[in-house]
């Protein structure tokens, strides 16, 4: 049995396509580092990244594959599911011996990475419905999510189409990062002492102090609509859970 061993990230799994080519190899696993490695595998093969193996792949895949199929691809990626990497890396390489199986479900690989791929999409749809903003007192609008894919990425240029006349500032609690839209331009931004922020990571809430006034009356009409909407007899939880799933609730000012 041969291994790949990468770096995790999606450069280092194109360069390990790569390499197996160049090395006529067909390892049965691709595994990032720290993971438990087989009991039983004859040779282990350590892969390091490079932009330009991994820039040559990727052309070579748009190449093959249509722009639906990379989408799946890129957003499978964003996963962040180790279970993904051994699936994506066989995809890939069976694209170069046999063309466009983008479409073929009842190859295993393709099956995995496309239903991978439909989740994580899946939830960027919940991400735009869910996401709940909160106005400060500078005009500044504030969400923080916490989603289980790092779909932040692919939902930026939605909000910045929808919202392209404010600024606002979307934070991913659970990986540490957001974008911020100043009203022309958006920018990845991180902090280097989370304690010091002026909202909370646990709910999203802005502290009381950056609050516009404004904002806190509106939260509260809102919870207000969102009660008096509700017809008791109508109630069906299962199918609000369905809808709206528990995980989200934290973070939308209906459900405070």
């Amino acid at each position: 049995m041969t291994i790949y061993v990468f770096d995790g990230t999606m450069d280092g799994l194109l360069t390990a396509v790569f390499d197996a080519f160049s090395l006529k190899e067909e390892p049965q696993e691709l595994l990032a580092e720290g993971d438990a490695l087989p009991l039983f595998c004859n040779h282990i093969y350590q892969v390091t990244t490079d932009d330009e193996k991994a820039r040559r792949v990727w052309t070579g895949l748009e190449k093959k594959l249509t722009r639906e199929a990379m989408k799946l691809i890129s957003a499978s990626w964003l996963s962040e599911l180790k279970e993904l990497n051994t699936p994506l890396f066989r995809y890939v390489c069976k694209v170069f011996r046999q063309g466009d199986i983008s479409r073929n479900y009842a190859d295993a690989d393709v099956l995995a990475v496309t239903n991978i791929a439909r989740r994580v999409l899946h939830e960027q749809l919940r991400m735009k419905q869910f996401i709940r903003f909160q106005k400060a007192k500078d005009g500044t609008y504030l969400a923080v999510v916490s989603p289980d894919h790092n779909v932040l990425p692919i939902i930026i240029d939605h909000f910045q189409d929808r919202f392209n006349d404010q600024p606002w500032l979307i934070y991913d609690a659970k990986r540490h990062y957001g974008f911020y839209y100043d009203g022309k331009t958006v920018i990845r931004i991180t902090f280097e002492d989370e304690s010091a922020v002026p909202f909370s990571l646990e709910n999203g809430k802005l502290n009381e102090e950056v609050l516009s006034s404004d904002d806190q009356l509106l939260q509260d009409l809102w919870r207000t609509y969102f009660k008096a909407i509700c017809i008791k007899e109508r109630m069906n939880p299962r199918k609000q859970l369905n809808d709206m799933p528990r995980r989200y609730w934290k973070y939308m000012t209906e459900k405070q």
